[in-house]
This record gives structure tokens, C-alpha cells and sequence, in this order.
């Protein structure tokens, strides 16, 4: 994937996390606090834990650092998804995971 593609598609994810966050937060009545500043997406949570989501452009790759450790995500174009490089999970999963260990609710982010 070329770097214009790339970006194009990392804004896209970025984007779709931030509106799935909003519909989440008012309808669950979580308290999740996020912003977006130079294609990083950090969001922050009442336990004072943080998920930080940022592009690595050299790499074409979504690094996702959590609490427990640091993931990478490569975009498999054939499933039109990010896939974690190591274990393969999926991007929203594993942040619907995350968040669900941070709010201490069932959080669901679906693309």
C-alpha cells in the first residue's frame, strides 16, 4: 500500500473509533475521555489507565499501546480489516477488549 493510501486509511479508522467512542459513550453513559491530535487517538479512562492509537507510516502499521503491552496492526486488504501481526486478532476487538478491562463494562467498538 502506497503512503497516500495509507493515510487515507488510517484517518478513516481514526475517525470511525472516534464516532463508534461517541455512540458508546452516550448510550452506555461511560465515561471516556478522547482526542485526537496529529494521527494519534488517545483515549482515557476513569481508572486513570490510557489506550493510545497512532499510525507508524514507515511501517504502513496502527500501534496500539495499552496498559498491558504494545500491539501492532497490519491491514490485510483481502478482509479490509487491521489485523494484529503477531496473533491476527482484529483491531476493534482487540479495543472492544481493552475498553471493556478499562471501563469494567462490556464495550463493543465495531467498524
Amino acid at each position: 500500500m502506497d503512503e497516500p493510501k495509507f493515510n487515507q486509511k488510517v484517518d478513516e479508522l481514526l475517525a470511525a473509533i472516534e464516532d463508534t467512542l461517541d455512540e458508546i459513550i452516550e448510550e452506555q453513559d461511560l465515561n471516556i475521555d478522547f482526542e485526537a491530535a496529529g494521527g494519534i487517538l488517545t483515549l482515557h479512562f476513569e481508572d486513570n489507565s490510557k489506550i493510545i492509537i497512532n499510525r507508524q507510516t514507515p511501517l504502513r502499521q496502527i500501534w496500539v499501546a495499552t496498559r498491558t503491552g504494545g500491539f501492532h496492526f497490519d491491514f490485510n486488504p483481502e478482509k479490509d480489516q487491521w489485523r494484529e501481526e503477531k496473533t491476527g486478532a482484529e483491531l476493534f476487538a482487540e479495543l472492544s477488549r481493552h475498553c471493556s478491562a478499562s471501563t469494567g463494562n462490556n464495550v463493543t467498538l465495531i467498524a
